[in-house]
């Protein structure tokens, strides 16, 4: 089931929206972090910096297929091969990925669809004890050059409620200036 379509630019445009490496170190990944799962890898801006930083295994899961071979294209451009590229619609279907497998979950820009708490449940499942969610979004701000309509954009507030019913506990919350915000949450139990 693809989420709700929320204007995804070409690559080009994407990528002048991020700083990864900063981001990611902001939001806690380091090289302490074994395993991590990119739920919506897209381009893999988030995937490939973060097979950069880990020692273990990026699980860089999409509905769409051309997602997955701009990501696995990547990966081997950069020689990385600790990159695993799903091809899963992880919303219908799960992650694939075994009980407390990972350590660290991004979802980043997916929070829109139709059923955040079911995917949220899912990166619970499948992360460690005091492993870490990370939601990254567009600010609640119509005045944001791209991003989903207003109607469906989720707040940082909604994120941390629905992820606290969806097990996670402790939030912190970032300014990922100019365009998004970020969260980190715990699992605790």
């Amino acid at each position: 089931m693809k989420i709700r379509e929320s204007g995804m630019p070409d690559e080009y445009v994407w990528n002048g929206f991020f700083e990864p490496d900063k981001i990611l170190k902001k939001l806690g990944l380091n090289d302490k972090i074994t395993n991590v799962a990119d739920f919506g890898c897209g381009y893999g801006t988030f995937t490939i910096p973060v097979a950069k930083m880990i020692a273990g295994k990026v699980y860089a899961i999409d509905i769409e297929q051309e997602m997955i071979e701009i990501t696995t294209q990547k990966a081997k451009a950069e020689n990385l091969n600790n990159v695993e590229s799903v091809l899963l619609d992880f919303i219908s279907e799960g992650s694939g990925l075994e009980d407390e497998s990972v350590d660290y979950a991004i979802l980043a820009n997916i929070l829109h669809l139709e059923e955040p708490e079911k995917l949220l449940r899912e990166a619970y499942r499948i992360l460690r004890q005091k492993g870490k969610v990370v939601i990254i979004h567009w600010n609640y701000d119509p005045a944001t050059p791209r991003g989903p309509p207003m109607e469906i954009r989720p707040t940082p507030e909604k994120c941390i409620e629905w992820a606290i019913s969806s097990g996670f506990s402790n939030p912190d919350k970032y300014d990922l200036k100019p365009y998004h915000y970020g969260i980190v949450l715990n699992k605790e139990k």
